[in-house]
């Protein structure tokens, strides 16, 4: 089922239970998603594909954390509860990240795959990883394993 069908349902699911929470937070998405078809149309491009959705609702993420910690330090701990609560919904959205384990071996398949011999090469992994995985890794996390795995 496509992102954007499962959008919907949530939604649909939503209003008839009565959950208010996760109601606004679908209707945040699906926002944001028609926000980048518009952008996408203006500049002569198709409606956002998948793996477009996946990077942005990881931008959501993102900012919602960074937006709860800010609220965290501003004593306004309903507000940062509430970005938690946002964050949760984006996350069921999202596709299974892989473990620890299953990201290392990731890494060493894209060092032998691209020829990968020092620290100069990490871009090359890095995109061979993002081609492949892209949604299923934290990137951010995977970054400093694969400088560690190149020997920096």
């Amino acid at each position: 089922m496509s992102l954007r069908v499962r959008f919907t349902e949530a939604m649909k699911e939503a209003m008839k239970s009565g959950d208010k929470p996760r109601l606004s937070a679908v209707r945040l998405i699906n926002s944001a998603v028609k926000d980048r078809d518009i952008e996408a149309r203006g500049a002569g491009k198709k409606e956002a594909s998948e793996e477009e959705i996946v990077t942005l609702l990881q931008k959501m993420i993102k900012q919602r954390q960074e937006s709860a910690a800010l609220y965290d330090k501003g004593a306004r701990p309903e507000l940062a509860a509430q970005e938690r609560a946002e964050i949760v919904v984006i996350t069921s959205f999202l596709p299974q990240q892989l473990d620890e384990g299953e990201v290392a071996k990731v890494i060493k398949e894209a060092i032998a795959a691209t020829g990968a011999a020092s620290i100069k090469d990490m871009g090359k992994v890095m995109a061979w990883m993002r081609e492949r995985h892209a949604g299923k890794i934290d990137f951010s996390k995977a970054g400093p394993a694969v400088k560690s795995a190149l020997g920096a």
